[in-house]
C-alpha cells in the first residue's frame, strides 16, 4: 500500500497531475474487468468495498470483509495483476448501515466492521461518521462526527500500513444542485476546519492520507452536473500546511474523460468511480439481449433479462424507490438511471437464471451484428480480450467497463 498510494501522495504533493482510480464495486465481472485493465496499462488501482455492501453482518452482497478480499485477490490472480499493485479500501465506515438505531449501537457495529476490515487486509480506511442515527440530524457536525472517527480510528488499531481517508462529501451523493452553476465545491476554510480537527483528533492513531471533499461533481438518476474545467476551488491549497495529506473526490462517474486529469490538477489524487462502471456492465448486457431477439436466437422462457429484472425491481421496492425521482418516469429510471440502482439485483437467482439464458442463446456474434449494439472502442477491447481466452459475450460485456475506467488511467503514456 505504501509504494502505492505513497507515490502518488508524494507525486501529487509536488504539483504533478497525478491520480489513482479507486474502483467501488462489489460485482465480480466489473472488479475483473478493472483489474484486467489495470494490469494491460501497468499502473496501480484501488478496489474499495462500502460499509453497506459489505459488513460482518454480510451487507447487502452478503459477504463479509474477508469474503471480500478473498473474492478480490483471486480474481488479481486469475488475471495475472500482481498483488503489490493492488490496494483494498473501506469506503463510507461508519454507522450508516445501522443509522435507523440509536447512536451508541450503531457505532458498537460500525466499531466490529472497522475492525473486521483491517483484520481482512484492508489497508485505505475511510472514516465516515457524518450521517445522523436515530433521533438525530441527517448531517452532523464536526463537533459530533469527528470524536465518532476517533473511537473508529482507535477499534481499527495502531499500524504503519493503514491510511486513513476523512470527511465526506458536501453535498451528500444525490445532494441538492445549486443552480445553473452545477453543484458548488467545498469551502476552502471548512475543509481545512475538517482536516484540522481530524488530525488532532486521530494524533497517535494513525496517518490521514486524504480528504473527501466536494469539487463540484455529482450526478442524479437522470442527469449529471460537470466540472466547471476553468474554476480552481482552491482546495488543493486548504490541505497543504498538513503534509502527506492529498483530496479525494467521489461521484466523479460519468464525467467528460478531460476532467479526471483536471481534478488532479486540483489536487484529487484519489478519484472514486462505481455506478459508471456497473451502468457501462448493464448496458453490454441490454445490447447483447437486443440483438439476441433481433437475431431471433432468443428462447423466450421465463421472459428476456429486461423484463427479469423488471419484475425483480418491482418485487423489492425498497432496493430502489427512495432513490428515484417520483416526477419521472420510473421505468425508465429503474433500468437506466445514473445511480444504477438495479446492480442490487443482479446476484438474485432468477436473474443469474436469465442471464445464463442469454449467454445460451447467443451464437457466433458477426461483426455486422455486433457494430449494432458496441461502439468501435468497446469492439477494440473486446477483440483484445478474446484473446486473452474471454468467450465473446463475457469479453464484450468486461470491455464497456475497460471503456468506462479507462480515462481515470491518464498519462504515463498510455
Amino acid at each position: 500500500m505504501a509504494d502505492v498510494l505513497g507515490d502518488v501522495i508524494a507525486r501529487s504533493r509536488a504539483g504533478e497531475a497525478v491520480a489513482v482510480p479507486s474502483v467501488c464495486s462489489a460485482h465480480p465481472e466489473v472488479i475483473e474487468a478493472s483489474l484486467r485493465l489495470a494490469r494491460a496499462r501497468g499502473r496501480p488501482i484501488v478496489v474499495e468495498a462500502t460499509s453497506n455492501q459489505v459488513n460482518q453482518e454480510g451487507g447487502y452482497t452478503g459477504q463479509r470483509p474477508a469474503d471480500f478480499v478473498a473474492m478480490v485477490h483471486a480474481i488479481a490472480d486469475r488475471v495475472g495483476l500482481d498483488r503489490a499493485a493492488l490496494v483494498l479500501g473501506g469506503d463510507h465506515l461508519g454507522p450508516q448501515a445501522w443509522k435507523h438505531l440509536p447512536a451508541g449501537d450503531a457505532m458498537a457495529r460500525a466499531d466490529a466492521m472497522v475492525r473486521d476490515y483491517v483484520g481482512a487486509g484492508f489497508t485505505k480506511i475511510h472514516l465516515d461518521c457524518s450521517e445522523g442515527c436515530a433521533g438525530e440530524a441527517p448531517q452532523l457536525p464536526d463537533s459530533v462526527t469527528v470524536p465518532r472517527a476517533r473511537a473508529l480510528a482507535q477499534a481499527a488499531g495502531e499500524g504503519r500500513k493503514l491510511l486513513f481517508v476523512v470527511g465526506t462529501e458536501v453535498p451528500p451523493p444525490g445532494g441538492a444542485r445549486s443552480g445553473e452553476h452545477g453543484v458548488e465545491p467545498t469551502k476552502p476554510e471548512a475543509a481545512r476546519a475538517t482536516l484540522d480537527a481530524h488530525v488532532a483528533a486521530l494524533e497517535g492513531l494513525g496517518r490521514i492520507g486524504g480528504l473527501v471533499v466536494q469539487p463540484g461533481v455529482e450526478f442524479g438518476t437522470l442527469s449529471v452536473d460537470r466540472l466547471p474545467l476553468a474554476r480552481d476551488p482552491g482546495l488543493r491549497a486548504a490541505v497543504a500546511h498538513v503534509p502527506g495529506v492529498v483530496l479525494e473526490a467521489h461521484s466523479t462517474d460519468y464525467q467528460h474523460p478531460e476532467v479526471f486529469p483536471r481534478l488532479a490538477e486540483l489536487g484529487f489524487a484519489f478519484q472514486k468511480v462505481g455506478p459508471a462502471l456497473t451502468f457501462a456492465w448493464r448496458e453490454a448486457v441490454y445490447a447483447l439481449d437486443a440483438l439476441a431477439r433481433v437475431a431471433g436466437w432468443a428462447t423466450g422462457q421465463g421472459g428476456d433479462v429486461a423484463e427479469t429484472m423488471e419484475r425483480l425491481m418491482l418485487a423489492e421496492p425498497a432496493r430502489w424507490g427512495r432513490h428515484l425521482d417520483p416526477g419521472a418516469d420510473l421505468r425508465v429510471q429503474r433500468h437506466f438511471g445514473y445511480g444504477d440502482r438495479i446492480r442490487y439485483l443482479w446476484p438474485h437467482p432468477e436473474a443469474q437464471a436469465a442471464l445464463a439464458r442469454l449467454e445460451a442463446s447467443l451464437r457466433h456474434l458477426p461483426e455486422p451484428m455486433l457494430r449494432q449494439g458496441f461502439s468501435r472502442a468497446v469492439l477494440d477491447l473486446a477483440e483484445t480480450l478474446s484473446c486473452e481466452g474471454l468467450p465473446r459475450p463475457a469479453a464484450l460485456r468486461q470491455a464497456a467497463v475497460q471503456a468506462a475506467l479507462a480515462p481515470y488511467l491518464f498519462g504515463e503514456g498510455t
